[in-house]
């Protein structure tokens, strides 16, 4: 009978003596030696961050940690007042709320970016186009486009750019982004705000991050918010205040 071969991880492993991150000895090589940002990467990935991969991802936790009263901060902070003993609760609660409508389309973003970044420069705006398409035959909005609230631009694209170019990025999801940019424009009709996902698809790209790993580092970035929003309602609540709001606004409809 064949033998099934067995089953390997190549993240970390452990004995009695000796914890193993991706080869490095964690108590020796890894802990008091490399920043949080760059452990990050190299537990992602597999390989020693460059400087300007750590720069980068810096700058991305940074740019997405906070994002003030939305709903994902609201169900953290509700959750806590009913139940304030499950710190994890409330920041977990958090987290699920993180999705397509709020902070969680850059990997949807990236999927996009990732063949026009790959591609020949003649070829790309043509991938863009049809990228375009696929989405707009089947009434879906273009990832990373468009925003509520800064509708004349959002302050934080041009910063993170300028972060990753200075930061000595290769340029080519910055220059696929520009096509992007460009066909969503042409192909809509309509100015369309670059919003921070798309910038922070093209930053992580340009980091060598894939656009499957992006939806996690953006949780990661936002539990560091949550813990915050946490901290500060279990010291000051906000809660019962949110609560009394919802009754005084939303009522009961016997007839609906």
């Amino acid at each position: 009978m064949k033998k099934t071969p067995r089953k390997t991880t190549r993240i970390s492993g452990y004995d009695v003596d000796r914890i193993t991150v991706r080869g490095k000895d964690l108590v020796s090589e890894l802990m008091g030696e490399v920043t949080f940002s760059q452990m990050i990467l190299l537990q992602l990935l597999g390989r020693k961050p460059s400087r300007a991969q750590t720069r980068i991802l810096d700058a991305v936790l940074v740019t997405i940690m906070e994002h003030g009263l939305i709903p994902s901060a609201i169900v953290s902070r509700l959750t806590h007042y009913g139940a304030p003993e499950s710190v994890q609760g409330a920041v977990a609660a958090g987290l699920l709320g993180v999705g397509d409508q709020f902070a969680g389309t850059a990997s949807a973003c990236a999927e996009i970016l990732e063949p026009i970044a790959a591609a020949p420069r003649a070829k790309r705006a043509a991938i863009a186009r049809a990228a375009i398409g696929s989405l707009r035959a089947t009434n879906r909005p273009v990832p990373g486009f468009g925003h509520p609230i800064h509708r004349g631009g959002d302050p934080r694209v041009k910063r993170l750019i300028a972060i990753v170019k200075a930061a000595g990025a290769m340029g080519e999801y910055l220059s696929a982004l520009s096509v992007l940019e460009r066909c969503v424009r042409q192909e809509t009709g309509r100015k369309l705000v670059t919003n921070i996902s798309s910038a922070l698809a093209a930053a992580m790209g340009e980091a060598g991050i894939p656009a499957k790993a992006m939806r996690g580092i953006i949780l990661t970035a936002r539990c560091a918010g949550l813990a915050g929003h946490v901290y500060e309602e279990s010291q000051d609540p906000i809660a019962p205040a949110m609560w009394r709001a919802i009754e005084k606004e939303i009522g009961y409809d016997a007839e609906g």
